[in-house]
């Protein structure tokens, strides 16, 4: 394997099966290497040949800036399987450019799992909860759904088999591969309900089947979910209109969504479960519905969801980065929301805003007539109760605004 001339930083992944499962070129770069950066699990994979060896330390900086030290030498980094699915590999390459990198890759927990399972990856969802909330997991769960899991730790597996018979699916197999590959690769398997390991290993990856009890929860991911979806004490963007703005707002992988005024949090979390590879903020300034937001991020997978307590225009400068998308669900009759709103658009960006009083029609066909865009009045009748007939009741009108900021 050749190097160009730029090329200082090489990272290697290593499995569990150490140094034997790696080819003779990329073992003679582990040779010639001036340092070695790592975890202390791999690094004492490697011989002591006297090259300097370096850990990450407490932190990932620590390590970066230990690589920094040494650029222009020959630096190896020892790494967890493929560097480049959840591993160190993205960061570094946004930290030194990938200029400067070679990176050989090794197979992935996940490519191992599925083929110990005999499932087909492109037909499976492939989780990490390595650093996130276990209720990540909630965003994925629907009967039939194959997953793998990355675990946090030794514990994932119990708390996984305990959120699963809480969220209706105590038959689901459960199967935590331990050491995947080494020399003290396990498994353990065992269904939600039954399952009585309290701690596996610290190194395991999960593969789950999900099977549907009677009560099991699966939500779709299209936008619109039912009111009883949510915690709310009725200040609720009810779903018919949600689908509405969520589609006015048209999330992309990587977009920011600022909602603010967001009540429940139910724009933000279904932007948000709509398109898992973008980001959100939801700002509220009343405890109680903060609470709420939380908790339906939780339930609804998607805890990423951040939370900012306050109220626009002054909590917007608690918020770093500018959004690509706004929501206004929320005080649409104070036109100060609205330009701050405005002003921390990106170029390009899109604002949507949803006013049902007449005060705050008036704010929006005044921000219209000075800022453009498109109204669109949306009007809503559900079936109900008239005395022992049923009839069609209408909910008030909502007049939703979308203007692009070019």
């Amino acid at each position: 394997m050749s190097t160009g001339p730029t090329q200082w930083l090489t990272i290697v992944g290593i499995g569990e099966n150490g140094l034997e499962g790696l080819g003779s070129k990329t073992l003679k770069i582990i040779e010639e290497a001036d340092v070695l950066v790592g975890g202390k699990r791999h690094l004492e994979k490697v011989p002591d040949n006297k090259v300097e060896k370096v850990g990450w330390g407490s932190n990932f900086d620590h390590g970066v800036e230990a690589i920094r030290k040494y650029e222009g030498k020959r630096v190896v980094v020892l790494a967890s399987g493929d560097p480049m699915n959840y591993g160190a590999g993205s960061t570094l390459a946004r930290r030194f450019g990938i200029e400067a990198m070679t990176i050989i890759p090794a197979p992935s927990a996940f490519s191992l799992a599925a083929a110990r399972m005999g499932w087909s990856l492109p037909d499976i969802e492939c989780i990490t909860l390595h650093g996130r909330p276990l209720e990540t997991i909630n965003l994925y769960l629907r009967p039939g759904a194959r997953l793998l899991i990355l675990s946090w730790d030794g514990t994932t597996p119990a708390k996984l088999a305990e959120l699963l018979v809480a969220k209706g699916y105590p038959d689901s197999p459960i199967t935590a591969l331990e050491y995947i590959d080494g020399d003290k690769e396990n498994v353990i398997q065992g269904t939600a309900s039954d399952w009585t390991v309290s701690e596996a290993a610290a190194l395991n990856t999960i593969a789950l089947e999900c099977v549907a009890g009677p009560n099991a929860i699966a939500w779709s991911r299209a936008p619109g979910l039912l009111e009883q979806a949510f915690q709310h004490d009725n200040m609720i963007t009810k779903r018919e209109v949600r689908a509405a703005t969520i589609s006015s707002l048209a999330p992309l992988a990587g977009e920011t969504l600022w909602d603010v005024g967001a009540g429940s949090g139910t724009v933000a979390i279904e932007w948000l479960r709509l398109e898992p590879a973008a980001k959100a903020v939801a700002i509220e300034s009343n405890e109680k519905r903060l609470a709420y937001i939380r908790a339906n991020a939780l339930d609804l997978g998607v805890p990423r969801l951040e939370t900012i307590a306050g109220r626009a225009p002054n909590a917007l400068a608690k918020i770093e980065g500018a959004p690509d998308a706004i929501f206004v669900g929320g005080s649409v009759s104070d036109m100060a929301v609205m330009a701050a709103c405005w002003k921390h658009l990106t170029n390009g960006g899109r604002l949507v805003a949803n006013a049902v009083t007449l005060e705050a029609q008036q704010s929006l066909l005044a921000f219209h007539d000075e800022r453009g865009g498109k109204i669109t009045k949306i009007v809503i009748a559900r079936e109900g109760k008239i005395g022992r007939l049923s009839g069609l009741k209408a909910l008030m009108e909502v007049w939703q605004l979308h203007v692009v900021k070019l």
